[in-house]
């Protein structure tokens, strides 16, 4: 299934989007994309209805792909390519950083440039949407608490990220700097998530052409690895890195400045498309 999430800022409907491309409303059957409705029971009883018996909802803004996100977690350096072009080794083991939730925005919302900003750059990324309660789990089981899969731009201020003293976060948290969907593909419609073609373009231009297949650590590997320091919980969302062709690689670099256009995409999860404005 797609699921999605449309309307305005804070009033958006729970949605599907059918086989013939048309959005569903859910909001007769649950509240929200997120929590309850997002694990294997909650999937099931929407799986179960007929698309066709559910009021269609003509397009309009589609908001964040999944709600009341508790942790949005991210994995540094987690490509190959990508370390080699910021001149970085592979870690021994994942890097995590965490993304503020307050970043989280709708896939096509206007991505606001914060003051101070000179470097602000992309990042096409594979999101992890976690569906049941992970704690403890292996690797062999870790993606039975994967509710799905979706497009997560990790937007990212690369001055603030590595220029100025403590952690990335700040860097990363930056209103709007977290745009997801604009679906939740559940986990049955991808069933290899570690050989999705994934891209990026700035103003039209290709900047990134990748494939999650260059993953150093896998979508298994990381919800195990994650559930070993901290439970993972209906809604959290896991970032994983991204391919080579970020502004902070180029030769010279590149940064997103006001009125610049980027469309991002994966294979199977669908496209964003954000405006950057420059906070005044």
């Amino acid at each position: 299934m797609k699921l999605m999430r449309v309307g305005e800022a804070g009033s958006e409907k729970p949605a599907l989007l059918d086989a013939g491309g048309k959005i569903r409303d859910l909001s007769g059957h649950v509240a929200d994309i997120g929590g309850e409705a997002i694990t294997p029971s909650g999937l099931a009883k929407i799986a179960a209805i007929d698309p066709k018996s559910l009021p269609e909802i003509a397009p309009g803004r589609i908001g964040a792909c999944v709600a009341g996100t508790g942790k949005f977690i991210c994995i540094g350096l987690n490509y190959s390519d990508h370390a080699a072009e910021t001149g970085a080794t592979v870690p021994s083991e994942p890097i995590i950083f965490m993304k503020a939730t307050s970043a989280i925005v709708g896939p096509n919302d206007n991505v606001i440039i914060p003051r101070g900003s000179e470097k602000t750059d992309w990042e096409v990324e594979l999101g992890v949407v976690i569906g049941k309660t992970a704690k403890y789990v292996t690797e062999a089981e870790a993606l039975d608490y994967v509710a799905g899969y979706c497009v997560s731009n990790d937007v990212s201020e690369r001055a603030f990220q590595t220029e100025r003293s403590g952690q990335w976060t700040k860097g990363k948290s930056c209103d709007t700097f977290g745009p997801i969907g604009p679906w939740l593909v559940t986990k049955d419609e991808i069933p290899q998530p570690q050989n999705l073609g994934m891209w990026l373009t700035v103003n039209g231009q290709k900047m990134q052409n990748g494939s999650s297949k260059t993953m150093v650590y896998g979508v298994a590997f990381l919800v195990s690895y994650l559930s070993q320091f901290m439970s993972l919980h209906p809604g959290d969302v896991i970032s994983t890195g991204t391919p080579p062709g970020v502004g902070m690689g180029l030769k010279p670099p590149r940064y997103l400045k006001d009125g610049d256009v980027v469309e991002l995409g994966i294979e199977g999860l669908g496209t964003q498309k954000q405006t950057f404005v420059a906070d005044r």
